[in-house]
């Protein structure tokens, strides 16, 4: 794709100005044509229309008159006694001749004859941006100096205008905070042009993975990509629809990607370093990769609550080996706790989660996904055997007991060694209940637990993988319980961090295939499992040739699509439409709220509030009396922008339906101002 336009420089290179000291003033770097071209500062303010047209299409309005999305300022060698066509330029080289034009005496103090301190202060004050501190290292070499770009100047506007990224630095490196600023800067403009081509490749589809290649080969630091992207999600609500739509789709893709190399670098690691904890945050992150999940912020809930614990066994017992460090205990001080003192670890553990902190099982909302994420157990004090366990495994081990996960059928388990450690013996251990308050059972308990006896093979300890793959598993039947845009995107998730643990695993990459085929989305992935199940298992032919057909014949579909299929009102077909694109409705029959997205008489496409797509015929649709926003997951998909009565089509949907734009305008100016009225 050809490289955005540049009428103007940017910010930064009114720092490689030419400070000349036999004109008194600037020349410019860059060439007559492209100062010509840009207008003066203070007129370019005047002329700037809020209603002005955007760099690229579909791009919201920015407000920011120093962002990036915003062209920089130019700049051409002045004329006479005043070089400078910035009237901050002007000011500051008139102050700092100040002492000349008053004959070298008695004279007010220029600004470059200011103590360091209190120049670099000034330039700090967070009112200057980068354009202007460009334009002030062009005055003078005493400002030029003031402003160099490893200096606290520059590092001071990176940090002002993109705070979140300073945490990516060390105070000790040796940063020119001047590239930096223009890096995040170009992968600002990189990340828009990327965002405004995905409504017109994708507006027919669903985004496929490989439709994110160009992203992947892009030079840019990712953590500068994705700060634009938060960027655009955090725009004005009501505006951006669009892009807001697909720099999620992109952020969604680049966090999972990260964090799905993260995944698979624990496998990797011996067993004895593979952190329950850390597996079921790696989990959480993937399947809520826009979340604020991290393992340091989840650690320190736990240890938070780990100090309770401690507090309430110092008033149980003071001297206990437990309390001796905040640190994780020492194998030694672990192989000194008797089972008395492991037993007051464990009272105190349930004091504080069941009795203080209320934490409990979640037995009415048993099938809600979010007890499977371990940040939302932390809010929410509930969950699900296996999340509880975890939990609770990872604060006894904290304070010096061992507690091993027990793989027991229908009900997550831990277990707590009470005879020989390493014992095979099952009556050996007593047996941990952590959804069940923590209560402690015996092996004859646990059969009453589930209602049928098992075999020994089910008390024994299982790894830290077979616990993801059982949490995983988890969240794949909560996927195949609904047939919902967001079970679907669930099912996506969890068979991803179920085929990176087993890639092999023949039944789970035939629920992929089929998954995919059935959402009708990257058809040419579809045919690389289905040959990959093929050399796996040669069994699955009857299966795998079918979806193999099918597959392929979407595919010659797909390449025989001209263009999109444009709708006109003024058809004779179409007399009978009655609404328009963009409008808010209401059901009459079952009450919901809705936006029309599409029309085919005599039914119309709309999503509904509760996050579904729906047909619904002409007769049984309203205007809605009290417009409002639809909470809809693809809102913007379809629509650039809510205006408070209706939404704006984004460009691809206007191309479907170009008559409906001005109907619905005057379809809701007409009902709601007179309604005002």
């Amino acid at each position: 794709m050809a490289a955005l336009p540049q009428v103007f420089p940017q910010p930064w290179q009114w720092y490689s100005l030419r400070y000349s000291h036999s004109h008194g003033g600037v020349t410019s770097d860059t060439t007559t044509a492209t100062a010509a071209a840009s207008p003066q500062p203070w007129r370019r303010r005047r002329q700037r229309h809020p209603q002005q047209s955007s760099p690229l299409p579909g791009q919201p309005r920015w407000n920011d008159a120093d962002s990036p999305k915003l062209a920089g300022t130019g700049s051409a060698r002045g004329k006479g006694g005043q070089p400078y066509n910035s009237p901050l330029q002007r000011e500051l080289y008139r102050r700092s001749l100040a002492p000349e034009e008053a004959g070298g005496g008695g004279g007010r103090p220029g600004l470059a004859e200011l103590p360091g301190e209190l120049l670099e202060l000034i330039l700090c004050c967070g009112v200057l941006g980068a354009a202007d501190i460009g334009r002030v290292a062009c005055t003078c070499r005493r400002l030029r100096d003031a402003c160099q770009p490893r200096g606290k100047v520059w590092r001071e506007c990176f940090r002002l205008r993109w705070p979140s990224l300073l945490k990516y630095y060390s105070h000790t490196d040796g940063v020119s905070w001047l590239e930096e600023y223009k890096a995040r800067h170009n992968a600002g403009l990189e990340a828009q042009r990327i965002v405004a081509s995905f409504s017109k490749r994708f507006f027919s589809e669903h985004v496929p993975c490989d439709g994110f290649s160009d992203i992947e080969t892009l030079g840019c630091p990712s953590h500068f990509f994705e700060d634009e992207l938060m960027c655009i999600l955090n725009m004005e609500g009501r505006k951006g629809l669009t892009w807001k739509y697909y720099a999620k789709k992109i952020l969604y893709f680049l966090r999972q990607q990260n964090i799905l190399k993260n995944l698979k670098e624990y496998l990797q690691r011996p067993t004895d370093q593979q952190s329950f904890l850390e597996g079921a945050v790696l989990i959480d992150q993937y399947c809520n990769p826009l979340s604020d999940i991290c393992l340091k912020s989840v650690q320190a809930q736990v240890d938070d609550i780990t100090d309770k614990v401690r507090k309430v066994l110092r008033t149980k017992n003071a001297r206990h080996p437990s309390l001796a460090s905040k640190a994780l205990p020492s194998p030694k001080v672990r192989q000194h706790l008797t089972s008395c003192l492991q037993r007051q670890v464990l009272d105190a553990m349930n004091c504080v989660l069941y009795e203080q902190l209320k934490y409990k099982g979640n037995e009415l909302d048993y099938y809600n996904s979010l007890n499977s994420y371990i940040h939302q157990v932390l809010i929410r004090r509930t969950g699900i055997p296996i999340s509880l366990s975890v939990l609770y495994l990872t604060i006894a081990r904290q304070l010096g007991v061992k507690l091993e996960p027990v793989n027991f059928p229908s009900h997550f388990l831990l277990r707590w060694c009470q005879g020989k450690e390493g014992s095979t013996d099952i009556f050996d251990y007593t047996y941990i209940d952590a959804f069940g308050k923590g209560k402690q059972l015996t092996v004859k308990e646990c059969e009453y637990l589930i209602g049928h006896h098992v075999t020994e093979e089910f008390y024994g300890v299982v790894t830290s993988k077979e616990v993801l793959q059982r949490m995983v598993g988890n969240l794949l039947n909560l996927g195949k319980r609904e047939s919902t845009d967001q079970s679907y995107q669930l099912l996506r998730d969890s068979l991803d961090l179920y085929l990176a643990m087993y890639p092999d695993n023949v039944q789970h990459l035939m629920l992929q295939a089929r998954l995919y085929f059935h959402l009708g989305i990257w058809p040419e992935k579809v045919l690389d499992i289905l040959q990959h199940i093929q050399a796996l298992d040669p069994s699955q032919h009857g299966a795998v040739g079918y979806l193999v057909q099918h597959t392929l014949e979407h595919i010659e579909r797909r390449k025989e699509e001209v263009g999109p299929e444009v709708k006109h009102r003024s058809d004779e077909k179409h007399k009978e439409v009655c609404f328009s694109i963009g409008l808010i409705m209401k059901h009459k029959r079952y009450g919901y709220n809705c936006v029309i997205y599409g029309w085919d008489p005599p039914f119309y496409n709309v999503l509904v509030e509760d996050g579904s797509c729906r047909y619904a015929a002409q007769e049984n649709l309203e205007y809605n009396s009290e417009p409002r926003e639809i909470p809809h997951p693809d809102i913007g998909r379809y629509f650039s922008e809510f205006t408070g009565v209706h939404y704006l089509a984004n460009t691809e949907l206007e191309i479907r339906y170009p008559e409906d734009l001005e109907l619905t305008r005057a379809t809701a100016q007409k009902i709601y101002s007179s309604g005002k009225e």
